[in-house]
């Protein structure tokens, strides 16, 4: 971003070159530029794309260089949280946002809530990209314009050292603009509709895109039953399809989140095409549950016969018409997908898992380093694993294993109220805390996520809101539960008018009415009681 002078020197400039007929202020001019960095989702997405590639090539050098998100399915929770880390943090380097496929058919669709199983509208997706990076960009717009604000009044008071403090705030000013991994499903179709789908995506600013190797037509939640994926062939070649529209819309850092959900997948609608033994298709064949067959009197009508390991294979077919897995072939599974993955054009890895386990992740993450030195994951840190009880188990089996009394606890009712002030439960809040710097150092995650967090807090927070207020607390409940923590704690949307756009809306009219301007923000304004 150029610098405050060199856009009103530039401007001044340009207004000259035209006779000076256009009746504006190139410093006002200056002002809306800067403050509308982005003029396109293209722009963002090649802007993020370098972000998230020095990002990957820090954490190579130092695993405790990983990167966060948390998941959005509004303009305004992304904006918020943006605006949250700036505020806390001084910066957003790092941290980035997710867009779920989850939260969008949970909450976007026209249809109503939805599972998660691709059933929304495919055009939700890029809708929101747009939204979110809309609601990101009037962030920067709101920031600036108040330091804008603050520099008229510096020079107003003749304060040169402020006016100076300031437009070195205004000069290094950092966007709200960050990364966003945006979730394709299982891509909503062939693979000709996983390319058109990432057209729009990236033209909307989506710099990273996750796509999963279940079928499209039969896409479950990644923490569901009931999971199937395809062969290799198949998803490499929507792996192709996503680069090849990053390629076409000049983003050539695009960064393609290759997921596999084989772990718990124990299902597949199609037998791999396979040209000799060991190949792809082969090794993916050979992971079929069946029964070998001598002759064709072992076949029954119906029935497929598939060449595996030199004999003739008979996979057992469910009435549904899919083909089943040998039982416990799942980690086997993921790491054939991931090194496939990363061999044929992926940048990171997705391992979906039942539980949040650092060892399992990197008992995975291990072997396919073996192929691939510098294999990298995003995580989901989800909120469909029961992280108190899950890591108090864990604290449980190893006490046991070294040794310690564990006799004071029942490992099948560890959630239970009584064990939370205890020492197994502090032991599993440290494990909690420290989870994703352990991970990030022990098994390759480069990106860890929370999918769903707003669901929640939204969920919380309204429950907790409805019982006082429409109980005795009355307006109290409001007041006190929400407006009073938010002046307290400097929440800016306390000021809800202002975080709308009322003052650039206010600063707009004055650019191009000058004193006839009619300003909402006069001393009659609510707003001026927060100070």
């Amino acid at each position: 971003m150029s610098d405050y002078k060199t856009e009103i020197d530039a401007l001044s400039s340009l207004r000259a070159a035209n006779g000076e007929t256009w009746g504006i202020d190139p410093e006002y001019a200056a002002r809306m530029r800067l403050q509308n960095r982005f003029k396109t989702g293209l722009d963002i997405a090649r802007y993020t794309a370098k972000i998230m590639r020095q990002d990957m090539a820090e954490y190579d050098a130092d695993s405790a260089q990983y990167t966060q998100s948390l998941g959005c399915w509004h303009g305004f929770i992304g904006q918020q949280k943006l605006i949250a880390i700036k505020k806390h943090f001084g910066n957003t380097n790092k941290r980035y946002l997710y867009l779920s496929g989850w939260m969008i058919a949970a909450l976007r669709s026209e249809f109503g809530p939805l599972p998660d199983q691709s059933m929304h509208e495919k055009t939700s997706v890029p809708s929101l990209i747009e939204e979110l990076y809309t609601f990101l960009r009037q962030a920067d717009a709101r920031e600036l314009g108040g330091l804008f604000r603050q520099l008229d009044d510096a020079r107003e008071a003749g304060d040169a050292a402020k006016e100076a403090e300031v437009q070195g705030q205004i000069d290094n000013f950092q966007t709200h603009v960050v990364p966003i991994i945006a979730d394709i499903d299982a891509g909503f179709g062939n693979e000709e509709a996983t390319y058109l789908l990432a057209k729009k995506m990236i033209e909307a600013g989506a710099c990273a895109i996750q796509i999963e190797n279940q079928v499209s037509d039969e896409k479950q939640c990644g923490h569901q039953d009931g999971k199937v994926t395809v062969p290799h062939s198949d998803f490499l070649a929507k792996i192709r399809a996503v680069r090849y529209a990053f390629l076409e819309l000049g983003v050539e850092d695009g960064v393609i989140v290759a997921r596999t959900d084989s772990l718990g997948a124990g299902l597949t609608k199609q037998i791999a095409v396979t040209n000799e033994p060991g190949d792809l298709g082969d090794q993916y064949n050979a992971f079929l549950d069946g029964d070998y067959v001598e002759s064709a009197a072992d076949i029954d009508n119906g029935d497929v016969v598939v060449k595996a390991n030199g004999k003739l294979l008979k996979p057992k077919r469910l009435a549904s018409g899919l083909f089943q897995f040998k039982q416990g072939s799942g980690e086997d599974r993921v790491v054939l997908d991931c090194i496939t993955s990363l061999q044929n054009g992926a940048d990171l890895l997705w391992i979906e898992t039942e539980k949040p386990h650092v060892g399992q992740i990197a008992g995975m993450v291990n072997r396919i380093r073996e192929a691939v030195p510098n294999a990298k994951l995003v995580y989901n840190n989800s909120p469909s694993f029961n992280w108190t009880l899950n890591f108090r188990q864990q604290v449980f089996d190893a006490w046991t294993e070294e040794g310690k009394d564990v006799s004071a606890y029942d490992r099948a009712n560890l959630m239970s109220v009584e064990y939370d002030e205890t020492e197994l439960s502090a032991e599993a809040d440290r494990r909690i805390q420290s989870f994703q710097r352990d991970a990030a150092r022990e098994a390759g995650i480069f990106h860890h996520l929370i999918t769903l967090p707003t669901y929640h807090t939204a969920a919380l927070s309204t429950d907790n809101l409805a019982k006082e207020y429409f109980g005795e607390a009355g307006m109290l409940g409001y007041v006190a539960g929400v407006q009073r923590k938010e002046i307290r704690q400097g929440i800016a949307c306390v000021k809800h008018q202002n975080m709308a756009g009322s003052d650039m809306g206010d600063d707009h009219k004055e650019y191009f009415s000058g004193d006839a301007a009619l300003k909402a923000s006069g001393k009659d304004n609510t707003m001026n009681q927060f100070g």
